[in-house]
């Protein structure tokens, strides 16, 4: 049906450090030294004593430390009653310097007005997995799924994981280790879960695959391959239908009745001036079945987009560019997903732009009676605050957390916060 990657091929990163090279966000932390941090962060210090205030506030609520702690944090999940649970790329039990195989951590707030990290689970690099790429999710008894992008007992090209409350500990289990054979290997995406419990997530090779639970553990299948991967994030409707991108499309996978699956490309990006390029970001679907999505080129100065699709007739999709960045103060590429509110609202980061050059938060306010929107940039990130944001998890309050990759007082990512 498709070709494969050889066991030997797979094997072409045999450190944290080549792995790590494979996205463009570790592509600019693993550039900066210890020193060169230094002197980013006392350069922002001197910026934000000479920048204007801004109407919204940030706050660092954590800042990562590269120990027991971990470096370099993913995507946020909320628990819904005020904690956040999230994985870091580096760090974690007696890691130094960054080097350690990465975390799943809970930030919690303490009831001082500060928050406290836990760690639950260090990765060790070895069969229990290693650099975790994104963000995890809950099922509906509490525990936790995710991927981790190297290690296992296949070919060390990483595995899916559940990480289970006992007690006061979390225990964790390896569910499927890749081995570079049909089902490809190094999981890129965090999984999502549909309501039988199944999980799906993406290959960086360009695989969609499928885990099913079973009476002796979980089953694995490859359900799409495509070209150009990307390591963007899958989405799934109602119905079970499945979003994600490619690095020039969107596609859509609907289940055939017969326990496959049907793949329609419902758009191709065509680039700037008047589309997006280079998709990258997850989708996120509304109540009425519209997907949204970031693209970090194209657009009217090249610089990235935020776009919608809506579903028509016929199996037809149109699509509307919502925003076009500039490359200047209100950001560029956007290369996280986004976020809705229930008034239809969005809101998103950028990894370069604003005041500083290295990221903001947005927001694209619904305009009342029209089908536009305005940008207004919510804070620019100055590199001692953080920089290259990831996606944004948004509360009831209306109050937006998210993680940095790099920067912070330690340069190695932040947790923050955004109130209105």
């Amino acid at each position: 049906m498709h070709s494969v990657r050889t066991k030997s091929s797979a094997r072409v990163r045999s450190n944290i450090s080549s792995a790590g090279s494979r996205f463009g966000s570790m592509k600019l932390v693993a550039a900066i030294t210890r020193g060169a941090l230094t002197l980013v962060v006392l350069s922002a210090l001197l910026l934000i004593a000479l920048r204007p205030a801004q109407a919204q506030t940030e706050t660092v609520l954590y800042n990562f430390k590269s120990g027991s702690d971990g470096a370099v944090p993913q995507d946020l999940t909320s628990d819904g009653v005020g904690n956040f649970y999230g994985t870091t790329r580096l760090g974690g039990g007696t890691g130094d310097g960054g080097y350690g195989y990465g975390t799943v951590f809970e930030l919690s707030p303490n009831g001082n007005g500060g928050w406290n990290e836990t760690v639950l689970y260090s990765f060790t690099g070895g069969v229990d997995g290693g650099s975790p790429t994104s963000n995890v999710i809950f099922d509906n008894v509490g525990n936790l799924y995710g991927t981790a992008f190297t290690g296992g007992d296949g070919n060390g090209l990483g595995l899916a994981f559940e990480l289970s409350p006992v007690g006061a500990n979390w225990t964790e289990t390896v569910l499927y280790s890749f081995t570079g054979e049909m089902d490809s290997g190094d999981p890129v995406s965090g999984p999502i879960m549909d309501a039988a419990g199944n999980l799906y997530g993406t290959t960086l090779e360009g695989f969609v695959f499928e885990l099913s639970p079973s009476d002796g553990g979980w089953t694995e299948q490859a359900i799409y391959a495509f070209a150009n991967p990307s390591d963007a994030g899958l989405a799934m409707d109602a119905a079970g239908n499945i979003f994600g991108v490619t690095s020039s499309t969107v596609f859509e996978l609907s289940p055939n009745g017969n326990g496959g699956w049907n793949s329609t490309v419902i758009h191709t990006f065509t680039g700037a001036p008047k589309d997006g390029s280079a998709p990258q970001g997850a989708l996120v679907l509304d109540q009425a079945g519209n997907l949204y999505g970031t693209t970090t080129g194209g657009g009217t100065k090249n610089s990235g987009t935020v776009f919608k699709l809506s579903p028509e007739k016929k199996g037809k999709w149109r699509e509307k560019v919502l925003h076009s960045f500039g490359a200047g103060k209100d950001g560029s590429d956007p290369r996280a997903g986004i976020v809705l509110d229930a008034a239809g609202n969005i809101y998103g980061t950028t990894a370069q732009g604003g005041k500083s050059g290295v990221g903001t938060v947005y927001e694209l306010a619904a305009q009342v009676g029209k089908s536009w929107y305005k940008e207004k940039v919510l804070w620019s990130f100055n590199s001692a605050d953080g920089n290259l944001p990831n996606s944004l998890v948004l509360d009831s309050a209306g109050n937006l957390y998210g993680t940095t990759s790099g920067g912070g007082s330690n340069g190695w990512g932040v947790v923050f916060e955004v109130t209105p």
